[in-house]
């Protein structure tokens, strides 16, 4: 698989975002996924170009609405089997979609 991009969104992009990055970093990294990811606020999330976004279940309706990407609500930024969980399912989804 290329190298793919994921963008970890919150509010203003700099507070619960970088822990929820910090998480997705793992996660990639055990699942050996070749990733490139980065912080960003809910107003630009969907101008940003991402192969991947998570955000928290409040947001990811509202991203949804305007995203082009599939959008991953994550219920608990620091549980990373929550993260892992939902990161392979929109792998597979990938994957099926041939990126």
């Amino acid at each position: 698989m290329k190298r793919i991009k994921i963008l970890a969104v919150c509010g203003f992009g700099v507070g619960s975002s970088m822990i929820l990055k910090m998480k997705i970093e793992e996660v990639a990294k055990e699942l050996q996924v070749n990733a490139e990811i980065f912080t960003t606020d809910v107003g630009s999330a969907t101008s940003t170009p991402a192969d991947l976004i998570f955000t928290s279940q409040e947001l990811e309706k509202t991203i949804k609405q305007k995203s082009k990407v599939p959008v991953i609500g994550i219920k608990n930024f620091i549980d990373k089997q929550e993260i892992k969980n939902k990161m392979l399912e929109a792998l597979e989804e990938l994957k099926k979609e041939g990126k």
